[in-house]
């Protein structure tokens, strides 16, 4: 089919690789929890033209590139690390303030009636945030073109169709799985809001995770 030999091995592969967690997903599912269905559809959007870009890198030969340039690689790979290690600081520090305030919100919010999503007024910028994650993540250029090439029959004369079967089929089930996750964080939105005690736990696990994808990028190789 279009050059895509081995389609339902593929089908499953990339399922996996979609169900493990990883920082845009989780990132997704914290914006989701805290800020509502629409603001967690515009990570998801972030998530999405991010990793259609990289697709897009890796038919045209970026990952190539990057694995014959290694100061290129750890140029990105450092930046890329930087950036989740900074995400991750700053959701720690979010979750301190959550423990610090936690008595005071709970009684505050006990006399007043449940509220909706708060709506995204801090800067955040899920969008753009998510974008950036995304991209800064040379390894998942190179993880692409390894996972890809396997399903590709190297025989078949378009081969930028059978990138593009595999690419919307991988575009699929993180779709499919990024709202799973959206819908989950907006039914614990309001457990979160009535238990701050629970929501900075999330917070600090979130943030935690997100340290250790900066270590885990910073010590990966391009090989």
């Amino acid at each position: 089919m279009l050059g895509v030999t081995h389609y339902a091995t593929y089908v499953l592969g990339a399922l996996l690789i979609v169900l493990l967690p990883g920082p845009n997903s989780m990132y997704v599912l914290s914006v989701a929890a805290r800020k509502g269905v629409r603001t967690g559809y515009r990570a998801a959007a972030g998530v999405f033209l991010g990793d259609t870009t990289l697709i897009l890198l890796t038919s045209l030969g970026a990952a190539s590139l990057l694995r014959a340039t290694p100061l290129v690689f750890d140029v990105v790979k450092a930046i890329g690390a930087c950036y989740l290690l900074w995400i991750g600081w700053n959701m720690l520090r979010s979750a301190l303030a959550l423990w610090r305030n936690r008595t005071t919100a709970v009684t505050a919010e006990s006399a007043s009636a449940p509220e909706s999503p708060a709506p995204t007024t801090d800067g955040e910028r899920p969008f753009r945030r998510a974008l950036i994650i995304s991209l800064l993540n040379p390894k998942a250029i190179l993880f692409l073109l390894s996972f890809f090439v396997q399903f590709v029959d190297p025989s078949y004369g378009q081969p930028e169709l059978s990138f593009t079967v595999l690419g919307a089929t991988l575009q699929l089930f993180s779709f499919l799985y990024l709202s799973a996750l959206i819908l989950a964080g907006t039914t614990l939105a309001n457990a979160f809001r009535r238990r701050r005690r629970l929501s900075a736990t999330l917070t600090t696990g979130v943030g935690a995770l997100f340290i250790g994808f900066a270590a885990k990028l910073a010590t990966a190789s391009a090989g």
